[in-house]
């Protein structure tokens, strides 16, 4: 069986636990996932047409002893992407405040994951690929924030792991009484295999976005406009000197592709494809500039708080015993 999964216990920081490795023998490809850190999947690397293995996502080189979540790998956040403006928010009539945890002090961030311990809940090893099913729960998890949300809710995600791929399939429920809203994101950051150490600034950039939501302090404001030209990169293009904050709106309905990373010199590219559901995209380039983040999400920036405005921000509620389910999908090509 080509494809396997082997642990080991590791700590980063303060965190401790147990660390899964998906890995196939024959292409090379592996994928390390932590637990006790968000369920991150903080390391993901391929072989490269040149024969060598390369990291497709980047791992900050202090990430034993200083785990940031939200800065390596894949981070997950939930049950809201990106700021909530004020940590504040109204919901079927009742007020709702949040830890006010983004590094301004002013706002709430990423939701309750990332920085969250999930539970392993399966793990699977097939001729095709190989798969790992992590949990998270509010209420179980996360008791200390079960107020400051208007219910609990289950989140199930799978990485599974090919040759060439990395698919992210998520399922949300309600377990009830009550309704319960809830948005999904994910932050993976990007560089290519066979250039590792290659700054953003070369790397060419295709993501078919129509318009950009006007932002104030990384929040939403509600207004769209068309994709202005610095940060438009409908038609390939290298980054260059762009510094990439922006959240995309008004993706094509007539494909399922997100965006796309490759490099004049690069043997490979990178493909990021997500279902209808992730229908806004932020790109971001970090200050270390080695990765772009290309980040699907299933609703804006303060989306609880634009919905209430009468905004179509793309805010999901769930029913009592409802659920949600949708998939991301991030394949490398060899030219």
């Amino acid at each position: 069986m080509p494809f396997g999964i082997t642990t080991r216990e590791a700590g980063a920081g303060a965190a401790r636990g147990t660390v899964y490795t998906l890995a196939d023998d024959a292409s090379g490809a592996t994928a390390e996932v932590w637990p006790m850190l968000g369920f991150n999947c903080v390391r993901w690397s391929v072989r490269s047409k040149s024969g060598g293995v390369g990291p497709v996502l980047y791992t900050a080189p202090d990430w034993e002893t200083n785990p940031v979540p939200t800065r390596s790998g894949h981070p997950i956040l939930f049950p809201f992407p990106n700021r909530l403006k004020g940590g504040h928010f109204t919901f079927e009539g009742k007020e709702y405040q949040l830890p006010l945890n983004e590094s301004s002090g002013k706002h709430a961030i990423h939701g309750f994951t990332p920085k969250s311990a999930w539970r392993v809940v399966g793990v699977t090893a097939t001729d095709d690929a190989a798969e790992i099913t992590g949990e998270f729960r509010i209420a179980t998890d996360r008791p200390d924030v079960l107020a400051c949300w208007p219910g609990d809710l289950v989140l199930t995600v799978t990485y599974r792991l090919t040759a060439s791929a990395l698919e992210v399939r998520c399922r949300v429920q309600n377990p009830g009484p009550g309704n319960v809203p809830f948005g999904l994101g994910y932050h993976p950051y990007f560089g290519l295999p066979s250039l590792p150490d290659e700054p953003v600034d070369g790397l060419v950039l295709h993501a078919p976005a129509r318009s950009l939501w006007v932002a104030v302090e990384s929040l939403a404001t509600g207004e769209k406009v068309p994709t202005l030209a610095a940060v438009d990169f409908t038609t390939p293009r290298p980054v260059g000197g762009a510094v990439l904050d922006d959240l995309y709106g008004d993706l094509p309905a007539d494909t399922t592709v997100r965006a796309t990373l490759s490099h004049p010199a690069a043997t490979e590219s990178i493909t990021v494809t997500a279902d209808a559901a992730f229908r806004e995209l932020l790109l971001f380039t970090p200050g270390h500039r080695r990765a772009v983040a290309v980040e699907p999400y299933t609703c804006t920036s303060d989306a609880l708080n634009l919905s209430a405005r009468g905004v179509d921000a793309g805010q999901r509620v769930l029913a009592p015993g409802a659920e949600f389910a949708a998939t991301v999908r991030y394949a490398v090509a060899t030219d």
